[in-house]
């Protein structure tokens, strides 16, 4: 197979910048492990453009798969050894049996996301799952940033998963796939939504992916792609402040929500998640919700903590703001949807300016840097609205920017972030991607 042509196919008139990443991948593999034949699967990573920490809460999300993916090159073997390297060498080989129970590296360790996915992938094939002999090609430029907010992490598990199930002769439908592939991750001990599985799958180029993350039956997903703005461009700004999604602080804000659904449901007997009371006025809902509770006190008025690992006790969780930032965030997907199916750039912008507001005051996800880096998208004319994007506590914020704002913007960002942080800005013009899949199968 024609290594261009297969990258033209799968990055368009990006393919050239992406030759030599791929090349050089193809030629580590066969010094690493031999001449053959090696297939090469990637999956892009996400910018969600708004809908902040409500798909766990089987709410409305919009993301936007972009061109930063993960690439990962994979042989067979007639074993179920897995051996993955990565040609960064801050990351060590790592090597482990696929089964249906495998083993938990060290917290943090890279190589639990790749366990996760085999462990799943075991568990959907009969009999014996076969390993592979693995590399791992994710450095930037063209590479998924990693603890960015950019999923990073969800992109690993869904590349290794697609390429142990093509490997073994397993083509799962992609949705009821997205769904593994989200609980796979559960595996490191965050408890998240779907959202990042999805679009990594789902991503189409030119649009956003809207979810309704309710499920309707056990994969019955209602799905849409939403165009993006004509003339308009979706600027993704990394403030180079890392943050872990395995902790502690995510999982609190998971517990303020299933805490305010067990002081909800006395007067809403059949709830289960926010999601159920989204078509009620906040203001109803407001006197029904402590603005804190213990974690103690939440188990004890029945919140459902079951599967939320890194919690810690003695946990304060701000239930009544959370709660009022999901009810509020969905009504933003709703509208910019809306708006974009309009081709309203300027109200899908205010939405933007709205939805980040609402994540720093009430989810309380936000950090000195996300908010200079906030403050300097918007004082660029022809930016409509910024907002941070991902777990947050750092990473990346997303921007839409007029196109002929787009030089203005990366000089002046870059400029006013340095002064007021010390930090250097990275950004990145990313076009809307297709989704994960096998790039080709080569001779090396």
């Amino acid at each position: 197979m024609d290594l261009m042509n297969s990258l033209e196919r799968v990055y368009g008139s990006g393919a050239s910048a992406q030759l030599e990443r791929y090349t050089t991948a193809l030629e580590t593999f066969a010094h690493t492990y031999g001449p053959g034949s090696v297939s090469i699967f990637r999956s892009p990573g996400r910018v969600n453009l708004i809908g902040e920490h409500t798909d766990y809460n089987h709410g409305f999300v919009l993301p936007v798969a972009i061109d930063r993916d993960i690439v990962l090159l994979a042989r067979p073997r007639a074993d179920t050894l897995v051996q993955i390297q990565n040609m960064e060498r801050a990351f060590e080989p790592r090597a482990f049996n696929a089964d249906r129970e495998i083993p938990i590296a060290a917290s943090g360790d890279w190589s639990n996301y790749v366990r996760g996915a085999a462990q799943m992938v075991a568990h959907n094939i009969d009999g014996a799952i076969c390993g592979m002999d693995a590399l791992v090609s994710a450095a930037p430029p063209h590479g998924t940033p990693r603890g960015a907010g950019v999923s990073s992490s969800s992109a690993l598990t869904v590349v290794a998963a697609l390429a142990l199930a093509s490997l073994n002769g397993w083509s799962p439908e992609r949705i009821g796939f997205a769904r593994l592939c989200s609980e796979a991750e559960w595996y490191v001990g965050t408890r998240g939504g779907i959202m990042d599985q999805f679009i990594a799958l789902l991503g189409q180029p030119g649009y956003a992916l809207y979810l309704d993350c309710r499920p309707n039956g056990r994969d019955g997903y209602t799905v849409g792609h939403v165009p993006l703005p004509a003339g308009h461009r979706v600027l993704v700004a990394n403030t180079g402040v890392r943050h872990t999604n395995v902790g502690g602080e995510f999982n609190a804000r998971v517990g303020a929500c299933r805490a305010g659904v067990a002081c909800l449901r006395p007067a809403y007997p059949e709830m289960t998640h926010l999601r159920d009371v989204q078509d009620v006025p906040w203001d109803e809902l407001e006197p029904l919700l402590p603005e804190m509770m213990t974690d103690t006190e939440a188990r004890e008025n029945g919140a459902d903590f079951e599967n939320l690992p890194h919690l810690r006790p003695g946990s304060i969780l701000r239930v009544r703001a959370c709660c009022r930032h999901v009810h509020s965030e969905n009504a933003r997907v709703i509208a910019a949807c809306q708006a974009l199916e309009d081709g309203d750039a300027e109200t899908t912008g205010a939405l933007l300016n709205a939805a980040h507001a609402s994540a720093r005051d009430d989810y309380d996800v936000s950090c000195p840097e996300l908010e200079a880096m906030v403050a300097a998208a918007l004082n660029v004319e022809g930016t409509l609205g910024a907002r941070l994007t991902g777990a947050g506590w750092g990473g990346c914020i997303v921007a839409l920017v007029r196109e002929d704002a787009v030089e203005a913007f990366t000089d002046g960002v870059t400029r006013e972030y340095q002064a007021s942080t010390g930090h250097e800005a990275t950004i990145f013009d990313t076009p809307a991607s297709g989704g994960a899949g096998l790039v080709g199968t080569f001779t090396v």
